[in-house]
């Protein structure tokens, strides 16, 4: 199977990386990738938001499955244009992609589907957001309507700042605080059936103790010891399944990569967000414990024979995923800092270590920063414990100018292993 990537961050990387190892890829591409995808991919040039123009680079290369990665050309429309020049494409049409692309439109399946999550108001106006923010209290919970890159929420106690948020987009979903714990899960789907991949928790904030500002994610870690071993079943009967159901009911039928984002509440699960993609840097951590090779999996989501596939299988590893982020962010973050270290984690490391490429470029024999988020150092181990000391011994290796990452991924969760053991 000839196989095209869409996108140039870690979560295409982990994808190709994935790719790479499953026999049943014989040319693997990716567009535009990033300088770490060129070790596992060829890379082409394109323009991710141009639908033609993936469309016709996916016709020339013979591809015969398109992974679309990022949320932004989903919403674009371009898994529409792939199929459309009748290439199996995986990832939902432009029209189920407001599922990620509207807030709104989200809560509204959700209403419609019966899935539980928290209580919001939808507002355009000064008035309305004075209204929804006295309505709820403290802390505020404000995101922004569209697409924001994982930025676009904002959660504080501080009124004057939860308001210049809101006010500050066009169209804004302000929500009540959802307590508890948060995870990620994954759902495979063909807009019928659906197969859920294993759990994973993000760490959002930038600094250590969910200190700092929001970011894309700063961590992950798989599998999640202290959840409830039903907790993929329930989210699947009560969340992913009659999400998709919903979908297909309103004719808009979602194919793809479901992404529940929920919080473990005293008052049960809520779903806190949808994404229409594969999450970053979840998919890191997920994909490194999938025993199953992946393309075969996402070839039948895309021609809709998910229900003759075989049950997935995991091992029984934990995997941890630390970001290494550039100087300043997420703010604008400093680029072209030269990177150091990566043939040292490939060469004392591996395979239990690797490094995952999400911010970079070759700047002739160097690579270079090129982005806030420059790398995933993701490990496996027997436990989490271990996964986490080969996680930092790859990270120490490492070296950017002014580059920061949490020292704290997954910390309680394995401390946490260790004292009930």
């Amino acid at each position: 199977m000839k196989v095209l990537v869409i996108g140039s961050g870690a979560r295409e990387h982990a994808l190709c990386r994935s790719l790479s190892l499953d026999p049943d890829v014989t040319a693997l591409h990716c567009a535009p990738g990033n300088a770490g995808i060129a070790e596992t991919a060829e890379l082409h040039p394109v323009d991710a938001l141009d639908g033609a123009a993936v469309a016709a680079l996916a016709t020339e290369l013979g591809a015969e499955l398109v992974i679309v990665g990022p949320e932004a050309p989903l919403v674009a429309g371009v898994a529409d244009a792939v199929r459309a020049a009748g290439i199996p494409c995986f990832g939902p049409s432009e029209e189920a992609a407001q599922l990620e692309g509207s807030k709104a439109f989200a809560k509204d399946v959700m209403a419609g589907a019966g899935v539980p999550t928290a209580r919001s108001y939808v507002c355009t106006t000064p008035e309305e957001v004075d209204e929804a923010l006295d309505a709820f209290g403290a802390p505020y919970v404000v995101k922004d309507d569209g697409l924001a890159a994982g930025k676009g929420v904002v959660v504080t106690d501080d009124l004057a700042k939860a308001r210049a948020h809101a006010i500050a987009c066009d169209r804004v979903v302000i929500e009540e605080f959802l307590d508890g714990p948060e995870v990620s899960l994954f759902a495979i789907t063909d807009g019928e059936t659906v197969v859920p991949l294993q759990p994973a928790q993000d760490f959002k904030r930038a600094l250590d103790g969910d200190e700092g500002p929001n970011t894309g994610g700063m961590g992950a870690y798989s599998p999640l010891p202290w959840a409830d071993p039903k907790l993929v079943e329930e989210v699947m009967e009560t969340v992913l399944q009659p999400t998709v159901d919903e979908l297909r009911r309103r004719g808009t039928p979602f194919s793809g990569l479901l992404y529940a984002g929920l919080a473990i509440t005293s008052r049960g699960v809520r779903v806190i967000e949808f994404n229409a993609r594969f999450g970053d840097p979840e998919t890191q951590v997920v994909l490194a414990r999938l025993k199953t090779p992946l393309a075969g999996v996402l070839l039948a989501a895309a021609e809709g024979t998910l229900a003759d596939l075989a049950p997935l299988r995991w091992s029984d590893d934990a995997a941890v995923t630390v970001v290494v982020a550039s100087h300043n962010y997420p703010d604008t973050p400093r680029t072209g800092d030269p990177i150091t270290g990566l043939d040292e984690v490939a060469a004392l490391d591996a395979p239990h270590a690797y490094v995952l490429h999400a911010g970079t470029k070759h700047d002739g024999d160097a690579v270079v920063s090129a982005g806030g988020r420059v790398l995933s150092v993701t490990a496996t181990g027997t436990d989490l414990t271990e996964a986490r000391a080969r996680a930092y011994a790859a990270v120490a290796r490492i070296g950017l100018d002014g580059s920061q990452h949490r020292t704290d991924i997954a910390a309680k969760a394995a401390a946490d292993v260790t004292t009930e053991a």
